[in-house]
């Protein structure tokens, strides 16, 4: 059968973009999710990470923790937390935010390493304190990482927010989860390709964000011969 053909006529019908199970609806709250997870994790991750980096303190542990975490199945987290905290949305989001911590962290430290040794030197010696030198030398410099891993992270738990369904929360696993149980082929591929839609505008637009807090000299050393 033509599944493709099948899931492109689901993404178009009209019929299918109203109710609670609309596409629409399953959009937005499946963005939701992506979002707030990751909005989570930046809160933990970013001053953590900048802590780390500029100080050089926690790093092997930091490192450590961040290759645990990313050893650990999304779907046994769900389901762990998911027996702890019960069905909705709770489990998913916690799993979430600890899949998108460990680029969030990385993202965040390596960029406070990377800023440029004489461009650090250069700033300490010029009177600025710790403070200062983080805030108008460190973070600026090290922005393009951080938002690197920002980008791996939004792009890892959009793939992931799939399973949000599994607990009983929306976004669109659902579709993909009603598909598999009435053997609607057509719509699990519809789903799919929309998260992939998804992941693919979120990169181009990380792409264009992380070009845009490049600093010009940085930019202009990459672009040069």
């Amino acid at each position: 059968m033509n599944y493709v053909g099948e899931a492109i006529a689901y993404i178009f019908a009209a019929a299918n973009w109203s109710g609670s199970l609309g596409i629409g609806r399953l959009l937005v709250q499946h963005i939701g999710y992506s979002l707030l997870g990751v909005a989570v994790a930046a809160a933990i991750g970013v001053p953590l990470g900048w802590w780390i980096g500029h100080t050089g303190r926690g790093r092997g542990a930091a490192i450590a923790l961040a290759g645990a975490v990313r050893a650990l199945p999304t779907l046994g987290l769900i389901t762990l937390f998911g027996l702890a905290l019960g069905v909705g949305l709770s489990a998913p989001m916690l799993a979430f935010i600890v899949l998108a911590l460990p680029s969030v962290l990385a993202g965040a430290y390596t960029g406070i390493e990377s800023a440029d040794p004489v461009a650090v030197d250069g700033a300490r010696a010029s009177g600025m304190s710790e403070i200062q030198l983080l805030t108008r030398v460190e973070i600026p410099l090290g922005a393009p990482l951080l938002v690197g891993g920002l980008r791996s992270a939004t792009l890892q738990v959009i793939a992931t927010a799939t399973l949000a369904a599994y607990t009983g929360a929306g976004g669109l696993g659902r579709l993909m989860f009603l598909g598999l149980k009435t053997q609607d082929y057509g719509m699990m591929l519809a789903s799919s390709l929309m998260v992939i839609a998804l992941a693919l505008i979120s990169e181009l637009l990380f792409i264009l964000l992380q070009r845009a807090v490049t600093p010009v000299g940085a930019r202009n050393r990459k672009e040069s011969p």
